[in-house]
């Protein structure tokens, strides 16, 4: 970008420019009035525009330019907590583009993916839950209102994440409850650099051979056995949790320590499965994960 221009700068400068303008304006224009070189402005434009920060609109050999819907000023750390309600709240009201474009604006803000998952999604899953649970939304609404999270989650995968080789994680669901919390795990380790393998709902797969099928599929995507490999379970249910339990610690038996077993559902105080974690809490798992990445450096 032109020298001596800071990209956050810029957005702000559009935002109070053409946040009232209905009928947008041209490249000249905004080079004029915010007093930036016209080749400059052209790039930022450009560049923005593939953000999904500005949308343009080609009349005849003039391009005008305008602010994408929802678009404002945000900063990170500070503002999650006023994300967090306007994203449920345009969820709600079904504005599905309108969601991808403040994901999409947070994101070029500066704020991170796991706290965007934790701060943000989460609190909109459990409140979705919430609202079915009431009464308030019947079940083919609420699995609309699923699907545009799962969506919004699949904006940060997205995202080109350096992975490290060493770091490997296969990410499982118990049941369908469970799948939106095994995606929004998967997200947020992605942008952490775990190499992510995400299986879904694995419930039409719980059967005798399931520790088999799962040992052949670790055979083909961890073949050099560096580094750890973490087996992630959610579950709504003690059943799902004890089952998967069961079949990766038979797994682990046989390929050693370097497989580590973390379960994330609510148990009953007297309820013993052998796991190296085992939370009903989101946060622990995501902070575990890190603990043991750490740890084996």
């Amino acid at each position: 970008m032109g020298k001596g221009y800071e990209s956050s700068e810029i957005r702000q400068k559009l935002i109070d420019l053409l946040g009232d303008s209905k009928g947008g304006m041209s490249g000249v224009e905004i080079s004029k009035k915010l007093g930036v070189n016209r080749i400059t402005m052209t790039k930022y434009l450009k560049v923005f525009a593939a953000e999904g920060f500005l949308r343009q609109n080609n009349i005849g050999n003039i391009t005008l330019w305008f602010l994408e819907s929802g678009q404002e000023a945000y900063s990170f750390p500070d503002d999650y907590f006023k994300v967090a309600p306007q994203f449920l709240d345009k969820l709600v009201k079904g504005q599905e583009t309108q969601i991808y474009s403040l994901i999409k604006n947070c994101l070029n803000s500066g704020a991170t993916i796991p706290k965007l998952v934790t701060e943000v999604i989460i609190p909109s899953i459990e409140s979705i839950q919430k609202l079915y649970d009431d009464g308030k939304i019947g079940n083919t609404e609420q699995k609309l209102l699923q699907n545009i999270i799962s969506k919004s989650l699949q904006i940060f995968n997205q995202i080109s994440i350096d992975s490290n080789p060493k770091n490997n994680i296969i990410v499982i669901s118990a049941d369908a409850h469970s799948n939106l919390l095994s995606e929004a795990a998967s997200a947020s380790l992605h942008s952490d650099g775990w190499h992510v393998f995400h299986l879904g709902d694995m419930s039409s797969a719980i059967n005798v051979l399931f520790d088999l099928d799962l040992q052949k599929l670790m055979g083909k995507i961890w073949k050099q056995k560096s580094g750890i490999m973490i087996v992630l379970v959610f579950s709504n249910t003690e059943e799902g949790l004890h089952f998967f339990a069961e079949s990766i610690n038979s797994i682990k038996e046989k390929l050693g320590k370097r497989i580590r077993l973390a379960l994330c559902g609510k148990v009953g105080k007297k309820t013993k499965i052998q796991s190296d974690l085992i939370s009903e809490k989101f946060e622990d798992v995501l902070q575990w994960s890190k603990t043991v990445s750490e740890s084996s450096k």
